[in-house]
């Protein structure tokens, strides 16, 4: 119960194929976790405890992407248990690094990695929680940002739409008055397409964008296609830009491919 007498809302954290990253962001939330705790009950968090109560939650946070069929029917059960459920980090929201698999011959891969392949058992493609079930709400990043999922349970707890930017991280940068470095130095940059949230950490540090935020509302990713070109890029490099922590992403996964294609 609350201060008002009222019974907490209830959260739980589920993983899938992650590294587990977007569930330590929530960890290192520190004080602002401790005020969230203060009026919900994290009743399901592998991670951070050993006591587990069981569903229904009123709250589901789920990290990591879909790759085996247990997964697949996991996530079934998952959704049931969960009145809202929220996807957070790029494994969950675009199928994640794993998603590099996704364009090539995934026995291959297994062939070559594992000294038994006969013992893998997974699916061919590693896809996004939404591609098996509903999703409420979609948090990007590889990692997420802490602040942002702060504010993303406190605007489902309270049945208000989160505050999370859409805009690209060209913005951030601006934001920092930092020097273009597609424009002054030629350097190839996904900040364009890429949605905010990371504080335009390599920009700021003369790196292009990497694109860990996953494609921005409404990108034009046929026009950065064409930068890059006159930056120099090849369409192989440029099909390898697109393709990171966001590569099953369907607007970086059409540039990828037109770019393969293009060769």
């Amino acid at each position: 119960m609350n201060s008002n007498g009222r019974k907490k809302p209830k959260i739980a954290v589920f993983k899938f194929a992650s590294c587990d990253g977007c569930q330590l962001s929530l960890l290192d939330a520190e004080d602002e976790l401790l005020a969230v705790a203060g009026v919900v009950e994290i009743a399901y968090f592998p991670e951070a405890s050993r006591s587990m109560a069981k569903g229904p939650y009123d709250v589901g946070l789920v990290e990591g992407s879909i790759t085996t069929h247990h997964d697949a029917e996991r996530i079934q059960q998952v959704r049931r248990q969960c009145h809202k459920l929220v996807t957070i980090g790029a494994c969950a929201t675009a199928g994640g690094i794993q998603a590099l698999r996704n364009s090539r011959d995934i026995d291959e891969f297994i062939r070559v990695v594992y000294a038994t392949p006969q013992y893998i058992s997974t699916l061919k493609l590693s896809t996004p929680i939404a591609e098996h079930v509903p999703v409420d709400f979609e948090l990007r990043g590889c990692p997420i940002n802490k602040a942002q999922l702060i504010e993303l349970i406190s605007a489902t707890l309270a049945g208000r739409k989160p505050n999370i930017p859409t805009y690209s991280v060209c913005m951030e940068c601006k934001r920092r008055a930092n020097v273009c470095i597609a424009v002054a130095e030629g350097i190839a940059c996904l900040g364009p397409v890429t949605q905010a949230g990371c504080g335009a950490i390599c920009p700021s540090f003369n790196r292009g964008c990497y694109g860990c935020y996953g494609p921005m509302e409404s990108p034009n990713t046929a026009s950065l296609v064409e930068q890059f070109r006159i930056l120099g890029q090849s369409d192989p490099q440029i099909a390898r830009a697109f393709r990171g922590f966001n590569a099953w992403a369907w607007q970086f996964r059409k540039a990828s491919e037109e770019c393969e294609r293009h060769e």
